[in-house]
């Protein structure tokens, strides 16, 4: 969701007539797009605004905003402990940046905008895409769940959905612009539709995205296991283009647990999902969220949890470490548990999954697996001369290929055959004098077009203003 943000908030400032900071250079503007869900979001931002105070006292006319939900959140704090910072922007008002960042230049003094609800649906607003063969598409906004240890729906308010009709415009706009992937995106999918009076919906649209030419994999984020349904299921079974992954937040295996988080199912009814899901798709890969150390988890439900998870047979899994988030029930809940015992639960938790991510990797050594090629996604690929994708359950799959056979571009497909495993990724290496399977698509036709337009474009110069969005120093962004 929060990427989904970055990219609309790159778009309305381009469309303002910022351009993006090359690599190596310094910008005039840096825009911190915050969460709210872990402890150590609140740090980062504080130590990145700390190095950033430096560059403010240097350089007449830098800008530094803050936006998302720890923006939200902190409100007036952020410029009591950072009274540097220009702008104060939350989860409801991305669009309104470049106002606020003109009236900050203006007045010669800090900006504070935080509305308490959505006027304007993001993906109404101008965006700038990372990637030219995927994208993201939000259905919904909002949570009206009740855990008692996220804070996002007060960050980020009640449910509010999209039509389906504006879901699919969008989906087809971006595979006209070359797209042939794309996310759905809610905090939780599977209540879309209550809204307008359709408890159905959701399977609906997985459904019509099937009838969009040129759309060649769907895959969604986040359901939640008290609304998920046997049509969402079927769905997912008859559409080809859904892809056979599924990502399923368990957060604990206790019932005692799950109850004092306020999640209305319990470990038989999630275990039964899993099974449905399998029974009709054998092949997909089921991932989830686990939280290690909840108030008053003992160690028999611990257990629990290493039971549920041996059973649900996960792909992968992120594991989390409970942090307290302050304005949440859960925060003021007796029983804390010590720091050392979350320690050595999280690591017997992290072993076991990466155990179960292992042999469920090396089962797949043989089988051959069609890959999308991407971008960024092997930290090693230069040293290894391999290149990496995702299969279509969504595993990462570093790929060989001999001297003298023609690379696919990010956005092309290559089907190979899996010759190794780790617990993280796969590894097709393509023996010498073969060649695998390569399909040339319009995903790759359009990085060729965005490679070739970047390399045209002149280093911006005159009235433009360079911005760099994200976390100072992780990464530079290509101007153009």
């Amino acid at each position: 969701m929060n990427v989904h943000d970055s990219e609309r908030l790159a778009g309305s400032l381009e469309a303002a007539g910022y351009v993006a900071a090359m690599a190596g250079e310094q910008p005039d503007v840096v825009v911190l797009n915050t969460c709210a869900v872990r402890e150590n979001a609140d740090n980062r931002l504080y130590g990145n605004l700390g190095h950033l105070a430096k560059v403010k006292r240097e350089r007449d006319g830098f800008q530094i905003a803050v936006g998302g939900c720890l923006a939200q959140k902190d409100r007036s704090t952020i410029l009591e402990k950072a009274p540097w910072v220009d702008v104060v922007f939350g989860t409801h008002n991305v669009g309104a940046l470049p106002t606020l960042l003109d009236r900050a230049r203006h007045n010669h003094e800090a900006q504070i905008e935080i509305l308490e609800s959505l006027e304007v649906f993001p993906s109404t607003l101008p965006t700038k895409r990372e990637s030219t063969y995927s994208g993201w598409v939000s259905i919904a906004v909002g949570c009206n769940n009740t855990c008692t240890f996220c804070i996002v729906p007060s960050l980020r308010g009640k449910e509010q959905d999209r039509r389906p009709g504006d879901v699919l415009g969008e989906i087809r706009a971006l595979v006209a612009d070359g797209a042939i992937e794309v996310t759905l995106l809610g905090q939780n999918v599977n209540t879309y539709g209550v809204q307008f009076g359709d408890r159905q919906a959701f399977g609906k649209l997985l459904r019509a995205t099937g009838e969009i030419e040129g759309l060649r994999r769907v895959r969604f984020t986040s359901p939640h296991p008290a609304a998920f349904t046997d049509d969402v299921i079927d769905a997912m079974a008859e559409t080809d283009v859904v892809m056979p992954q599924l990502h399923m937040p368990l957060q604990s295996g206790s019932d005692r647990i799950l109850k004092a988080m306020r999640r209305s199912y319990r470990s038989d009814r999630y275990l039964r999902i899993l099974d449905a899901v399998r029974a009709r798709i054998p092949d997909a890969a089921i991932t989830t969220d686990i939280i290690v150390g909840f108030p008053g988890e003992t160690d028999e439900d611990f257990e629990d949890t290493l039971r549920v998870v041996e059973q649900s047979r996960f792909a992968s899994a992120f594991t989390f470490q409970y942090s307290i988030r302050p304005g949440t029930p859960a925060a003021t809940m007796p029983d804390q548990v010590p720091k050392h015992v979350v320690q050595e639960r999280y690591e017997r938790l992290t072993a076991l999954q990466e155990q179960l991510s292992w042999d469920g990797n090396r089962a797949l050594v043989g089988r051959e697996v069609e890959v999308l090629v991407g971008t960024g996604e092997g930290r090693k690929d230069g040293a290894t001369r391999r290149l990496s994708g995702r299969a279509a359950d969504n595993r990462l799959v570093h790929v060989g290929l001999p001297e003298g056979v023609a690379r696919p571009r990010p956005g092309d497909l290559v089907t190979v055959r899996v010759t190794d495993a780790a617990p993280a990724y796969l590894i097709a290496d393509v023996p010498a004098g073969a060649a695998p399977r390569l399909e040339r698509t319009r995903a790759g036709d359009a990085w060729d077009a965005r490679e070739a337009a970047s390399c045209a474009v002149p280093a911006p110069s005159g009235g433009a203003r360079a911005v760099s969005l994200g976390l100072p120093g992780l990464r530079s962004a290509q101007g153009g």
